[in-house]
């Protein structure tokens, strides 16, 4: 399986906010994931996909004044600093 990073913006002036939220966070959940307690609006998923394709999935849940970037993160490709079980959980998985 691939490991991808996703963060995401989503319009807070909208009138439902919080329920697009929450809707947006339970989708995301269906993969395999992990989140940085630091890093409010970016998670790692492990799939078996495409980056094009957790995109499209992903942006059902987004209006279009939304944001959403994935990119498929590498062995010896990535470098940040990061809570150690995130570190963990991404290098367990490439």
């Amino acid at each position: 399986m691939a490991v991808f990073m996703v963060t995401w913006n989503l319009n807070n002036e909208r009138s439902n906010y919080a329920q697009a939220r929450t809707a947006f966070i339970q989708h995301i959940e269906r993969y395999q994931n992990v989140k940085d307690p630091g890093l409010e609006s970016v998670r790692w998923v492990s799939v078996n996909a495409t980056a094009e394709q957790v995109c499209t999935d992903l942006r059902a849940k987004l209006d279009a004044n939304d944001r959403i970037f994935v990119t498929q993160i590498t062995a010896s490709t990535h470098q940040g600093w990061l809570g150690k079980a995130v570190w963990d959980w991404i290098n367990a998985r490439l």
